[in-house]
């Protein structure tokens, strides 16, 4: 008997598409697919939950001081002469920030080697490039998901049934966070 559903794909097609879909699931909070593809990311995401949740409090906060540069009320830089060159001001700021412990950083090793970046896109038509920013799905996973699943032991996704496909007659499930 195996121990995984193959779903009619490759391995390398299998893969890509079970890390999507634990991508978008984290992302989102739920998704819509079929019955033996949602059993099978459930098993990914409970495994990562797991992680996130006894690894959560891993970590120690450092001071750090760090050379900030000075921007203006646009958002520019502010540059000063030196020398008759223009050269960026510069100022010092402290800051803290949590430095993972070896347990959590090796957790955190093992959610990216699933996790797809995600990217996120701003609607408004003016400036789209420049306001796009990188989503931390591992930090989402240990911020949010760890204290929220903590008193939990498994059971973190559940499976909705929505009835079958209109196409193919496969049974279309909603997959979501409990």
């Amino acid at each position: 008997m195996a121990g995984y559903r193959k779903l009619g794909k490759t391995s390398s097609q299998r893969k890509a598409l079970l890390r999507s879909q634990v991508t978008s699931l984290i992302y989102k909070g739920k998704i819509v697919t079929t019955q033996a593809r949602a059993k099978e990311v459930q098993k990914i995401v409970e495994g990562l939950i797991a992680l996130a949740v006894k690894e959560k409090d891993n970590y120690e906060t450092v001071k750090i001081s760090a050379k900030v540069p000075v921007k203006d009320k646009d958002g520019k830089r502010v540059k000063e002469v030196v020398d008759g060159k223009k050269v960026t001001k510069f100022e010092t700021v402290e800051k803290e920030i949590k430095k993972d412990l070896p347990s959590r950083l090796h957790a955190r090793h093992q959610m990216v080697k699933v996790l797809y970046p995600v990217t996120e896109v701003p609607a408004t038509k003016a400036g789209r490039k420049k306001g796009t920013k990188e989503v931390d799905l591992v930090a989402k996973l240990f911020d949010e998901y760890g204290p929220k699943y903590a008193s939990r032991n498994g059971g973190y996704t559940r499976i909705i049934k929505v009835g079958q496909r209109k196409g193919d007659g496969a049974m279309e499930v909603v997959l979501e966070f409990v």
